[in-house]
């Protein structure tokens, strides 16, 4: 396990769309998904130990922050043949057995990774409702065991981002398992 961090928010950046296969079988783009009042891009997988150990909490946050008018979306863009365990349908267990509400995607050709310069999962992009990127932080202190009764930072600030349209100034970043690109030629 190569341990990334992300880079700082860059505010205003916008997100790029996409288009693809999510774990209910269907097919969502970026504005299929997109929310009233901001929408929340991660980039996750089955497999590290820190999406592990706040998979729960992940699902608890976009919950509540539908509420708010903030919609969320998952995305896996590990090279499935190097790790099975991020495998189609081990994605399709992780979903039901975390209770996601919302889409879990597939990422196979790593271009969304990419054009997001995803680096590690977990890996938060918290947008407004223009799709300009407000937050680039941390769920909370947990890493590769949850920290109970943690401040909810990822959660508070998209709740902000909801309000005002701006996320937080300071912002911690996230920390996980690098993506697993896929070697090129």
């Amino acid at each position: 396990m190569a341990l990334q961090t992300t880079g700082i928010c860059g505010f205003g950046w916008t997100a790029p769309d996409f288009r693809l296969t999510g774990t209910d079988g269907a097919e969502h783009s970026l504005s299929d998904i997109r929310g009233a009042k901001g929408t929340l891009v991660m980039f996750i997988c089955n497999h590290c130990p820190y999406v592990k150990a706040i998979a729960g909490k992940i699902a608890r946050d976009a919950a509540e922050l539908a509420g708010h008018g903030i919609s969320t979306v998952a995305i896996m863009s590990n090279d499935t043949d190097a790790y099975p365990a991020d495998s189609f349908d081990n994605m399709i267990r992780f979903a039901a057995k975390h209770k996601f509400s919302f889409p879990y995607l597939i990422d196979e050709t790593q271009q969304v990774a990419r054009a997001y310069d995803a680096v590690c999962t977990p890996d938060f992009f918290g947008f407004d409702s223009d799709l300009g990127l407000q937050y680039r932080g941390r769920l909370d202190a947990s890493g590769a065991s949850p920290v109970e009764g943690a401040r909810r930072d990822l959660f508070e600030a998209m709740k902000r981002v909801a309000e005002t349209g701006r996320g937080p100034e300071e912002q911690v970043a996230s920390m996980g398992c690098s993506i697993k690109w896929k070697e090129t030629d």
